[in-house]
């Protein structure tokens, strides 16, 4: 028996703990939230366990959550942030789109399908599955390199195109074929109609509804509002006739210059997760698993072909956007899988009548498989790269013949730093850099970098070590820091090297190795930071810095030890949570004598101290 016929608690305590067990296992595995919620909904579904029959159900609740996770997608897109990022979403993101689209339209055309219907599974594939590409982003420490933030902008524009790609398929919508129906520019003016009221009441009427519940201090009215401003924004674009999400899309834009975008990011959040999984194992649940067993050959072979066309796509675009051979594969590999939108798209166009189900069905299963295939395409580029990636050295000068006081090898987020104050007093310096995006991004506040790798003994012969007063080792990886101070302190042995130590253990090793000052990264940073912390806690300025002294100290102390022993020596100089027989406050009152020889003891001067008072007697006692 179905469980739609029992206890309505039970249903959600199964769908709770499916989504609870397979989302870590998933993630553990590397291959994602998103198909921890599909594999779960296919589990529990009819094509599965059979626990639920009918998954459209849960489908039309957990659309909202589609809708939520687009009213927080307009959050971010601040019209101030789109204008500085114009050239990259606009520029490298929609060329991406069209000519994937079009190459996957062709394809779709030339296996047989509706012009229409092979336009719809394709964009739905060219949208690239943001959740995957973020974490592979993340797990590659690449967000925030200049490749990263390319394949991000990418994916913005991507995120972008859904709203009009909703708004195309309500568009395309077969009309009804009664009498009474209204005609399609009536259609379109009452959706005009309804976008312009929209951004009308966003723009002038929101904030100031804001601000008077701001004022009432009642989180949860703030929380009902926030939701109230969402829900109220796709039922107005659904009388309109059109999406639900694009009135969420439109009314997050309009809110993202508010005052209150935090307070309705942080509101919205909670519904937004646990909806939107729902909505990906109600998506799993929809997968008709016989359907894909018996076609599976057309399927997989479908599914290789799109992603192929698609990498193609990618690659070309990279290519001519001068992103070099690398890049351009990794970008290949990472975004070449459909993603979590095309579950709208395809839902959306079945819904309109557009596309068959047998058909939605197909397009979805081919979504999944892609998004499954995407962590085993990411490992087969070792075998497609070299061990590093090829740099680009358009506009970049190697490191030749280089005159400086000072020598400073790694010019990142540490280098940049420490160059201020030499630069500060006017001393000439020289750097070099082995990564030519840095080297370029530094160009464009001024800073003259050359491409040097300084592990290698010839290059610091080029950078001018030899002469220089100093040498700075800035570069962040721990190997290549220990190797250029081992060749320095060889080659150079009486330029001061000063180096940037990973850690306490990577410290030692340096201090071995010779180097003249050494200094943990994040040493002088924790302690400028708990030193604020004490501040506003209301530690006194003297104490607080006496604290730090106190601290440093014992650091050195210990570190001399270690040198001397192992790491756990001179752990009793730390500071922890072992208890000290001290007193926990001071005493509010002066001693008081309790016989003759306290009294003595306690005179200036006494001739008797406290510990020398006759046995069995207080010596002196606290008022």
């Amino acid at each position: 028996m179905a469980v739609e016929q029992g206890s309505e608690l039970v249903k959600v305590v199964i769908l709770l703990a499916a989504g609870v067990l397979a989302v870590p296992l998933f993630k553990r595995l590397g291959l994602g939230s998103v198909l921890g919620y599909l594999a779960a909904g296919l589990l529990i579904g009819p094509f599965g366990l059979g626990l639920f029959s009918e998954a459209g159900t849960i489908l039309h609740l957990a659309e909202l959550g589609v809708v939520m996770f687009l009213f927080v997608i307009g959050l971010e897109m601040q019209p101030t942030r789109l204008w500085t990022l114009r050239r990259q979403i606009f520029g490298l993101g929609l060329m991406q789109v069209v000519v994937c689209g079009a190459l996957l339209t062709a394809l779709g055309m030339a296996v047989g399908l509706k012009p229409v219907v092979a336009f719809i599974a394709a964009m739905g594939f060219v949208l690239s599955s943001t959740a995957i590409v973020m974490q592979l982003l993340e797990e590659r420490g690449d967000t925030s390199t200049p490749r990263g933030q390319r394949m991000v902008s990418i994916l913005l524009l991507e995120d972008l195109a859904i709203v009009p790609l909703l708004a195309i398929v309500a568009f395309l919508a077969p009309a009804a074929n009664d009498g009474a129906g209204v005609s399609r520019w009536v259609s379109i003016g009452v959706a005009l109609a309804a976008i312009i009221g929209l951004v009308a009441v966003s723009r002038w009427l929101l904030n100031p509804l804001f601000r008077v519940l701001a004022r009432a201090k009642a989180r949860e009215v703030m929380t009902a509002a926030a939701l109230l401003v969402v829900l109220g924004a796709a039922l107005a674009m659904q009388w309109g006739g059109l999406s639900m999400a694009l009135g969420a899309f439109a009314a997050g834009v309009m809110l993202s210059e508010s005052t209150f975008r935090h307070q309705l990011e942080a509101d919205i959040e909670p519904f937004r997760g646990i909806l939107l999984g729902l909505f990906f194992m109600g998506v799993g649940m929809s997968l008709d698993l016989k359907l894909v067993l018996a076609d599976w050959p057309l399927i997989l072979g479908g599914v290789l072909a799109y992603m192929a066309f698609k990498g193609m796509g990618i690659y070309a675009v990279a290519r001519v956007t001068k992103s070099n051979h690398g890049d351009a594969l990794q970008r290949t590999a990472m975004m070449a899988q459909g993603g979590e939108f095309a579950f709208v798209l395809y839902s959306a166009a079945a819904a309109a009548g557009i596309v068959e189900a047998s058909v939605n069905a197909v397009l979805t299963a081919a979504i999944i498989i892609s998004m499954a295939l995407t962590p085993l395409a990411v490992m087969s580029l070792r075998w497609l790269l070299p061990a590093k990636p090829e740099q680009d050295m358009d506009g970049v000068d190697v490191a030749q013949d280089l005159r400086g006081s000072v020598l400073i090898i790694g010019f990142g987020r540490f280098g940049q730093i420490a160059s201020q104050s030499l630069l500060a007093r006017g001393i000439d310096i020289a750097i070099i850099e082995n990564d030519t995006d840095m080297i370029r991004a530094a160009a464009q506040f001024g800073f003259k970098v050359y491409y040097g790798d300084g592990t290698r003994l010839d290059v610091l012969h080029a950078s001018g070590a030899g002469h220089a007063r100093a040498i700075l080792v800035c570069v962040d990886k721990k190997e290549a820091t220990s190797l250029i101070v081992e060749l320095a302190k060889h080659e150079f042995p009486l330029t001061p090297v000063l180096a940037r130590a990973y850690d306490r253990q990577h410290a030692i090793e340096l201090i071995r190795l010779g180097v003249d000052y050494q200094l943990r990264e994040t040493l002088e940073s924790a302690l400028a930071f708990s030193s604020a912390a004490l501040r506003q806690l209301g530690v006194q300025e003297a104490e607080v810095a006496e604290v730090a002294e106190d601290i440093r100290r014992r650091d050195a102390e210990r570190l001399q030890l270690q040198l001397c022993g192992d790491i756990s020596s001179g752990i009793d100089l730390m500071h922890g949570g072992r208890w000290t027989p001290a007193p926990l406050t001071r005493p509010k009152q002066s001693g008081q004598a309790l016989n003759e020889q306290a009294a003595e003891a306690l005179e200036p001067g006494g001739s008797r101290p406290p510990d020398q008072s006759e046995p069995g007697t207080d010596a002196a006692r606290p008022g």
